[in-house]
């Protein structure tokens, strides 16, 4: 990315090389579901269960990296909420959301202590308020 990411513009899209296929797919299952119905046989039948398959296997390969990727928000957002508020405040970083610790990476240091505590607090509940209220913001651009 060579600007600065901001609220604005911070959302990742997939590849269009990934939604092409997912286009591709789509129709071919389509077209190999109205052929399967229309002319009922085995090898009909065959294609359009294969295709399918594939279109499970393309948005499970989505879907499981960004659970992952969560995972990897999740813990290393939590580590440096350690470090920056200190394990004092251990209870309060456990009470926090998966969305809500995922919003709050964004955050500079210096922002999150108040930020922590205003979502604590339930002024800032929604991930996308959380986002607008960080002021410094640090890019996360390493994403699925």
């Amino acid at each position: 990315m060579n600007h600065a990411q901001n609220f604005a513009n911070h959302r990742a899209m997939p590849p269009l090389s990934y939604l092409a296929a997912g286009l591709v797919l789509l129709v071919f299952t389509g077209r190999s579901i109205w052929r399967a119905a229309a002319e009922f046989n085995f090898d009909s039948l065959l294609l359009a269960l294969v295709a399918l398959a594939l279109l499970v296997v393309w948005n499970a390969s989505r879907s499981r990296a960004m659970v992952v990727q969560d995972r990897l928000i999740r813990n290393e957002t939590r580590l440096r909420l350690q470090r920056v508020l200190g394990a004092h405040r251990g209870a309060d970083i456990e009470r926090l959301g998966l969305k809500q610790v995922i919003a709050l990476r964004f955050a500079s240091d210096a922002e999150l202590p108040a930020l922590v505590d205003a979502v604590l607090a339930g002024k800032l509940e929604k991930p996308v308020d959380i986002k607008r209220a960080v002021r410094d913001w640090q890019g996360d651009t390493l994403r699925v």
